[in-house]
């Protein structure tokens, strides 16, 4: 089985791939249409990245791809779309990088609190400003509101406790008997968070639900001069209305992430939002799961996805399986366990023109007989019934059951 690693990835991790027998190409320069030469050149059955953005065309040109593994949270570089409509797996290693995102996260709250970055310039430059530094507020006592409460916010939960910070928190799926476990304040909405806090802090993922979640009425309920922190994507604010809030209300920003980010680990930037005057924005590169501890933790994960898959042919942490089969009826086939069987259960079916949804082949102890659960689209007529119970004789019994649509 063949793997290719368009990207950097922990050597520990390639080591441990090569043990499961594949044969690992890893190239981190390829991008776009490099990417698509070589996927169609080595036509890899795994195809794992962090960064690099995997389009339809990269999809398509794998004729063997069954598995892509982004080595990271999210999955919004990849076309998950694309990879359904083949059949391709798309899996992603959650939870791993919380820790790192989550120190990062607290490292810009307290560079904005006591203005470490500017500390550091002066001192370069010569110049010794007690006076001027000597104004920071501290964060104990100031709330903390979290914008998501998946690992990363839960992770910032347990430090900000730390600092005695009371916490606020939204999430489309809290509920304030969950926040209260947490010990955590419940908002219902974004704004209402955005209203109870000094610190505002957003960690949800990459969806067509959260794009540009952060908005002007959530920007505009925030208190005059409190601060406001992404580590999560930047498409999941309005950076428009980010830019007017620091110029109307004071907000001190820290980013780890921007509307325009270099493709590459490298390259010129020019977001307009660092430059905004009074240098209120401190900004980071896109860092928050780079520690070594969390690469680590992520190339174990990736490789534990594909090991699954080798394997078992399925994969852990899909992104990209249906929630809930359209299946309408269950056929149950108890059979004795022969070859051929299945195929003339199957023959059968796609002759009448039904779909199957899912199924599953259970065999009993002793190996003697076994128990197809079919999922199919629609119910098989009692004609078609019959033909499948006479035409084989290994067939013991079969039934139909209806299932719920909801």
């Amino acid at each position: 089985m063949r793997c290719l690693i368009a990207d950097s990835f922990e050597p520990e991790g390639i080591i441990a791939l090569r043990a499961l027998g594949l044969e690992i190409t890893q190239d981190a320069a390829l991008k776009d249409d490099a990417l698509v030469a070589a996927i169609t050149r080595l036509d890899p059955h795994v195809l794992i990245v962090r960064g690099t953005k995997v389009g339809p065309k990269a999809i398509e040109a794998g004729k063997s791809l069954g598995l892509v593994v982004r080595a990271g949270a999210g999955v919004n570089t990849i076309d998950v779309a694309a990879a359904s409509a083949r059949g391709v797996y798309v899996a992603n290693c959650p939870g791993k990088n919380a820790a790192a995102v989550a120190e990062l996260a607290f490292g810009l709250i307290l560079a904005l609190d006591r203005r470490i970055p500017d500390n550091v310039a002066d001192l370069r430059a010569g110049k010794w400003d007690k006076k001027s530094y000597s104004e920071a507020r501290g964060l104990k006592g100031r709330t903390l509101a979290l914008i998501g409460l998946g690992g990363i916010g839960q992770e910032m939960v347990r430090i900000a406790k730390g600092f005695e910070m009371p916490i606020v928190a939204w999430s489309r799926s809290l509920t304030p008997a969950r926040a209260a476990k947490l010990g955590v304040a419940h908002a219902e909405t974004p704004a209402d968070a955005a209203a109870a806090c000094d610190v505002l802090s957003v960690h949800v993922a990459l969806t067509p639900e959260t794009r540009k979640l952060i908005n002007a009425a959530v920007l505009s309920r925030l208190p005059r001069g409190a601060f406001f922190i992404n580590t999560s994507r930047g498409e999941v604010v309005d950076h428009d209305a980010l830019t007017q809030a620091i110029k109307v209300n004071g907000l001190r920003v820290g980013l780890d992430v921007f509307d325009k980010e270099p493709a590459g680990g490298t390259g010129a930037f020019d977001d307009p939002i660092v430059k905004t005057p009074g240098g209120v924005v401190y900004g980071t590169h896109h860092i928050g799961a780079s520690t070594l501890q969390a690469q680590l933790a992520i190339a174990d994960e990736a490789v534990r996805i594909v090991e699954s898959y080798v394997h078992t042919g399925e994969a852990p942490n899909s992104v990209n399986l249906s929630a809930k089969s359209s299946a309408k009826r269950l056929l149950v086939v108890r059979h004795r366990n022969r070859p051929g069987v299945l195929a003339h259960v199957l023959g059968v079916i796609g002759q009448a023109k039904i779909n199957v949804e899912e199924m599953e082949n259970v065999i009993f102890s002793d190996a003697h007989a076994a128990c197809a659960r079919i999922r199919l689209d629609e119910a098989p007529s009692a004609e078609v019934l019959e033909r499948i119970r006479v035409g084989n004789e290994n067939i013991l019994a079969i039934g139909l059951v209806d299932l719920p649509t909801n």
